[in-house]
């Protein structure tokens, strides 16, 4: 470590043994090593995943395919790099990006896959052909970005996983608790209501637009050729997953889906009442007469409790009967951060951004130091009024504000972190009645983060799509980056590294790494394991005929790249003996966490 002399490296040592449990000696040795890059990490710089074939009303299969280099992008430096900072460049922080996990119970009464009879173009994606498999990609997406944890371009240890919003999918606590566990690490049967039986539209042949694998023929999904998958359905209920839990700390906001019903609508005593019931809608005009009217049509708190209680338990044409199970309820604000809270200690942090005080006071944003050179800012963007969009509340607005402030004056770095991007902060929805105030839409919001350089990086979610878009600062001085990563439900079931290096010439790079979950790229047929089901899960969303799935994994330079941009402020502040400290403790909690996961 030539940043760090004889003595500070074993300062360093005897506190991380300290701190860790391991002996000196084993740390000692290990941390002295020098930083080597994990070149044979699967990611998609050794492999991708296409399509076999093409053709309209074939169903596809996919196959490896070569993987993609790390394409530089000078949209905001402006200039050519010097081809000498592959040499001297040093790697600050190496952190994971997640989005729109998605997590679903298939068979809550409360989804609105009946609504895809009036309207695909509306309800797209109120069923997929592979909800009931969202615990099987998460779980094989966290060994993904695990064995991804050594940096392959630098060998920098991983400091921390950055996750974006939408890990639920219809705003349901049993939903939140699986996702939870699945990134602590855990087990997890992904069945609600009756045990080992699947309960739910797509064992049903009364919609056409839900695909059903016991016997597609009669629905558009065996027009456009969607196999016939005997079983599958109850074999996905059935089965406990099992994840090894994040390998380095992870941090949440809000998306819309976490905070509305659907993502879309404010949730009433109807739709809770709903959730955690016996009756489903598997007709469109049902679930509209009886339930969604409740929050548009019933304005008194009695009018709601009535039609709740009417829906329930009266008779109405269009519903089934299903177990009830009381694990559905529908979340709240306060619950959704409550339950971080109540996360373990191990990967950490506790509150996963949130703190007791955000539950308090209602507060649903935070800050939090990575490291020491490293601000995150973890914004919420949605509108719980109406809509799936988003907008930046004055008060956030003001609070980032001033928070960015301190960090310039402190010689640190920034990324803000949203679920909405720049495309979709455009929700002006207010609530009728209450206290209301200003909500910043996407032009002003990009404008006040151009006037701190040390935002280097605004990451977000939403649109299901990987999306680099470049902010060049007005008059071509500096200028951030938004990086938007694609989701775990839909193709191509991605998410992303993103390492942020100083090349040592005046100029930084954000290298940006996509992750395919780890799962074999074609299927193998009657393969009902964990990660055989893991596998179809992303062969059924290639074949989504109401989207363009390949469109989802962007252009190649959405991909893997190098984002240059010049330094916000001379980097030689930050020495090399603080970075090779910061490395080293990253690297001793890595080898505590994998000494405790082999005791156990």
């Amino acid at each position: 470590m030539a940043g760090l002399n004889r003595r500070q490296f074993l300062q360093l040592v005897s506190l991380a043994a300290a701190s860790t449990g391991l002996s000196q000696v084993t740390l000692g040795s290990a941390l002295a090593a020098p930083l080597a890059p994990a070149t044979e990490a699967p990611s998609t710089l050794l492999q991708t995943i296409r399509q076999r074939s093409t053709g309209n009303l074939a169903y596809r299969t996919l196959v490896a395919h070569a993987g993609e280099p790390y394409l530089p992008r000078l949209d905001i430096l402006g200039a050519r790099p010097a081809a000498g900072r592959v040499a001297t460049r040093r790697s600050l922080y190496y952190l994971g990006h997640m989005s729109d996990i998605h997590v679903i119970d298939a068979q809550a009464p409360a989804r609105v896959e009946p609504l895809l009879a009036q309207s695909v173009a509306t309800w797209n994606g109120s069923s997929r052909p592979q909800d009931t498999l969202t615990v099987n990609i998460l779980a094989q997406m966290v060994t993904a970005l695990n064995a991804l944890q050594v940096s392959p371009l630098t060998g920098s240890p991983v400091a921390a996983f950055l996750n974006t919003g939408d890990s639920s999918d219809s705003y349901s606590q049993l939903e939140l608790d699986w996702y939870i566990r699945i990134l602590d690490g855990g087990e997890v049967t992904p069945n609600s209501g009756q045990r080992g039986v699947y309960e739910g539209m797509q064992a049903w042949l009364d919609t056409q637009m839900i695909y059903h694998p016991e016997d597609p023929s009669g629905d558009a999904y065996g027009y456009y050729g969607f196999p016939r998958i005997p079983g599958l359905l109850d074999a996905a209920v059935s089965q406990t997953v099992t994840s090894p839990g994040l390998a380095a700390p992870w941090y949440t906001v809000f998306g819309n889906h976490d905070a509305l019903f659907f993502g879309f609508f404010p949730v009433d005593a109807a739709l809770r009442g709903l959730a955690v019931g016996q009756r489903k809608p598997y007709e469109w005009q049902a679930l509209v007469a009886n339930y969604l009217r409740g929050w548009s049509n019933e304005t008194t708190a009695l009018g709601r409790l009535t039609h709740m209680l009417q829906t329930q338990f009266g008779r109405a044409d269009g519903i089934r009967t299903v177990t009830a199970d009381s694990s559905r309820a529908m979340l709240t604000r306060q619950s959704f951060m409550a339950a971080h809270l109540a996360s373990p200690a191990t990967p950490g942090p506790v509150g996963h951004g949130f703190t007791p005080d955000n539950v308090s006071t209602g507060n649903t944003y935070w800050r939090t130091a990575v490291g020491t050179r490293l601000q995150v800012f973890g914004l919420d963007t949605c509108n719980t009024t109406l809509g799936a969009d988003g907008a930046v509340p004055q008060d956030q607005f003001d609070w980032l504000r001033a928070g960015l402030e301190e960090a310039t004056a402190n010689n640190q770095l920034a990324i803000v972190m949203s679920h909405h991007n720049s495309l979709t902060l455009e929700n002006g929805a207010q609530p009728a009645f209450g206290a209301t105030q200003p909500l910043i839409h996407a032009d002003a919001f990009i404008a006040m983060l151009h006037e701190y350089p040390n935002l280097i990086a605004w990451i977000n979610g939403h649109t299901h799509n990987n999306t680099i878009q470049a902010h060049p600062a007005p008059g071509g001085d500096g200028g951030f980056w938004e990086i938007t990563t694609a989701s775990c439900i839909d193709f191509p079931q991605q998410q992303q590294m993103i390492e942020i290096v100083d090349n040592r010439d005046g100029t930084m790079s954000l290298f940006t790494t996509v992750v395919d979950h780890t799962s074999p790229a074609e299927w193998t047929p009657g393969d009902f394991s964990q990660v055989g089901l893991a596998s179809l899960s992303r062969e059924l969303a290639s074949n989504d005929f109401t989207e363009n799935p390949l469109m989802r994994r962007g252009a190649p330079d959405d991909r893997n790249t190098e984002l240059l941009l010049p330094a916000p402020f001379d980097l030689g502040l930050i020495s090399d003996g603080e970075v090779e400290a910061m490395h080293a403790a990253l690297r001793a909690r890595s080898m505590a966490v994998s000494a405790a996961g082999a005791e156990s």
